[in-house]
């Protein structure tokens, strides 16, 4: 069995190389760890869709965080 694990983890390897590298030609700005992540949440059956929106959120949250505390007298909406 440790061969047929080990060709598991080599495939699963693979798999999250390709899409990292599809991920970098559409400027994504994820990395492979975060890759994993958005794989193995589909994989167990999170809408593919719902996904890209929550994170497109995050980063959109993460963006208004980094500008309000670079100038804390900028104009909050």
């Amino acid at each position: 069995m440790p061969a047929a694990d080990d060709s598991k983890r080599k495939a699963a390897r693979e798999t999250i190389d390709i899409l990292h590298e599809i991920s970098t030609l559409l400027n994504t700005h994820l990395d492979r760890q975060s890759l994993s992540y958005c794989v193995s949440l589909i994989e167990n059956g999170v809408n593919p869709e719902a996904l890209a929106k929550v994170i497109k959120e995050l980063r959109a949250q993460n963006e208004r965080y980094e500008t309000e505390h670079e100038n804390p007298g900028a104009v909050q909406h």
